[in-house]
């Protein structure tokens, strides 16, 4: 008799509910869509001088950017099915979030 031994079987890791990456990938374009709206506007149409702080207002706008891209093209990965994926996507959204709301209240301090 030749025993063979079963199949063996990877541990079943936890994943997102359905719908989960659908809202967050669209939280994501319609924030990046703002962002880059609000920046060309900023940084090319708004009249006066530039100044220190309209310059760091544009960079915190540029990084948030920057982080929203680096969260859509992870929320658009396979492997973002996997919860500690998620949570990080989600993290680095949050994370450009906050960059981008220092870079609003800055630019709204700077036009005032």
């Amino acid at each position: 008799m030749d025993e063979t031994s079963p199949p063996a079987v990877e541990p079943q890791q936890p994943t997102v509910p359905l719908g989960y990456r659908q809202g967050l990938i669209t939280a994501i374009t319609v924030l990046l869509g703002f962002s880059l709206t609000f920046l060309r506007y900023w940084s090319l149409e708004a009249p006066g001088e530039w100044t220190a702080l309209s310059i760091v207002a544009t960079v915190a706008l540029c990084t948030a950017v920057l982080l929203q891209i680096v969260a859509l093209a992870r929320s658009l990965r396979l492997e973002d099915d996997r919860v500690r994926e998620y949570r990080r996507t989600v993290l680095c959204f949050t994370s450009s979030t906050a960059v981008l709301m220092l870079g609003l209240l800055l630019a709204a301090i700077d036009a005032a």
